[in-house]
C-alpha cells in the first residue's frame, strides 16, 4: 500500500494546535500504521454489507 499521508499537511495541522510542538519521523510511521488500519477495517465492513463503496458508517 502507497504512503498515504502528506507529512506537510500533518505538520501544518500540529502547528495550528500549537506552534511549539514538532513532529518525530516516528509519529508519521506511527500515524501511518493507524489510517492504514483504519482504512483496512472499513474496506471489511463494507464488503460485510455487500457494498463496493466505502462510505462515512464505514469508519
Amino acid at each position: 500500500m502507497a504512503e498515504m499521508i502528506v507529512k506537510s499537511k500533518v505538520k501544518e495541522a500540529v502547528k495550528a494546535i500549537d506552534p511549539e510542538m514538532r513532529v518525530s519521523p516516528e509519529f508519521y510511521d506511527a500515524l501511518e500504521a493507524e489510517l492504514k488500519a483504519l482504512v483496512e477495517k472499513a474496506v471489511k465492513r463494507a464488503q460485510a454489507e455487500g457494498k463496493k463503496t466505502l462510505y462515512a458508517r464505514h469508519v
